[in-house]
């Protein structure tokens, strides 16, 4: 006769282990301790085996049936129940030791040879003080993109908005790394773009294409009709992604020959003059608005005065021509490579000190200026291969007479 809860609840320990059946080979096994057990008596490859399905209070009888028919149900899917148990309690002891605490340390382990020791401490700190405190004892394989950005929201709530952004960076690299070690198949910060689930820090004033637009807006100008000299500013712009007073007023003797291009530090009116890796695509820009430029002062020589530079103004009107009238500014050159190499893996160290962002510490930003030259460099070609990719075409070098 199947058991009810008032005879579970009322049963007594004997001397001896006791069974009270209820149906289908459930039932319940009480121990002279007092104990009670619910177990499963079924039969897999001729063999009578016993299933756990856990202690009364913590499961009712309601439940230890519905244990039950779960287990009679991966019998007849052709499977031994106490088989797929074991499996899964193996699976749930793996993903408990993979939780993402433990694979950020594993990633910052091997990351951090290639780093100064100031560095690599300051990303760990990031790590346990604004990541690990929420996803620290979570598996890696169970975060997802929303709780990544409820980390990068919890930390820009404090007002520290760059570092929002970098939880998002760090976070997408621990993942990069578990993907490469067969600890997780999917890296979900590579779903999220800050700029889509964070505030702006301010106002953006400066337009700049979407990812998407990219593309069309680099064959749009490499086939620009007008003048061979604004279209080459433009291609330069793209490529150092320098601002365009740095670009427009820049003196031949700076840019003569060389893998680099050095502004001085009164130019850039900071502490310390901004280098510039130049990728293999940018010098041959470069050569050939030397060779225009003739025995001239200006790399970009105004259109009527040779004296004076080349105005602002020349640049976003032919952005205006080719029909990216405020979707873009050569400003917007700065954000677009940051963005994209930020998504690419690139140190944000590396980053901030190529865009020529001026530490608060007067003396830091003189001794940083030269600091990662070669992974600079490797980042500023790994970003000019990525336009051509982008383009789908050569850059245009032409220097024939312009139709407008």
């Amino acid at each position: 006769m199947p058991l009810t809860d008032a005879v579970v609840r009322a049963v007594k320990p004997v001397e001896k282990p006791r069974k009270l059946f209820d149906a289908e080979g459930l039932y319940l096994e009480v121990s002279p301790s007092g104990g009670k057990w619910w177990r499963l008596k079924y039969r897999w490859a001729g063999r009578e085996k016993r299933l756990s399905l856990g202690t009364y209070p913590q499961v009712s009888l309601l439940e230890a049936r519905r244990r039950r028919d779960d287990a009679k149900r991966t019998l007849a899917a052709g499977a031994d129940p106490s088989a797929v148990r074991r499996s899964e309690k193996m699976a749930s002891r793996a993903a408990a030791g993979n939780t993402f605490e433990y694979v950020a340390r594993a990633w910052h382990a091997a990351w951090k040879h290639t780093r100064s020791e100031k560095h690599a401490a300051q990303v760990m700190r990031r790590l346990e003080v604004d990541v690990f405190p929420k996803l620290g004892g979570v598996p890696i394989t169970s975060v997802k993109a929303p709780d990544i950005v409820a980390v990068a929201h919890a930390v820009q709530e404090r007002g520290a908005n760059d570092l929002a952004r970098r939880a998002i960076q760090i976070s997408g690299q621990v993942f990069r790394y578990a993907v490469g070690h067969g600890l997780a198949e999917h890296n979900p910060a590579r779903d999220i773009v800050p700029d889509d689930v964070l505030k702006p820090a301010r106002k953006r004033n400066y337009a700049r294409v979407s990812p998407q637009r990219l593309p069309a807006l680099l064959r749009a100008i490499n086939a620009y009709h007008g003048l061979p000299r604004t279209r080459l500013a433009m291609h330069l712009m793209s490529l150092t992604f320098v601002r365009t007073s740095e670009l427009l007023f820049t003196p031949l003797y700076e840019v003569q020959a060389g893998s680099r291009w050095q502004i001085p530090a009164k130019r850039m009116k900071l502490p310390a003059p901004h280098i510039i890796p130049l990728s293999r695509q940018a010098r041959e820009v470069l050569d050939k608005l030397i060779a225009l430029a003739g025995d001239g002062q200006w790399l970009f020589p105004g259109g009527h005065d040779h004296e004076k530079t080349m105005s602002n103004n020349v640049i976003l009107s032919a952005l205006a021509r080719m029909g990216f009238k405020g979707e873009m500014t050569g400003h917007g050159f700065r954000g677009v490579a940051s963005t994209a190499m930020h998504e690419a893996g690139f140190e944000h160290a590396h980053i901030e000190l190529q865009l020529s962002h001026q530490e608060r510490d007067e003396v830091s930003a003189a001794y940083n200026y030269a600091q990662y030259l070669p992974q600079r460099a490797k980042m500023m070609q790994w970003w000019a291969d990525e336009l051509d990719r982008l383009r789908g075409e050569p850059i245009n070098l032409s220097a024939d007479f312009a139709t407008l």
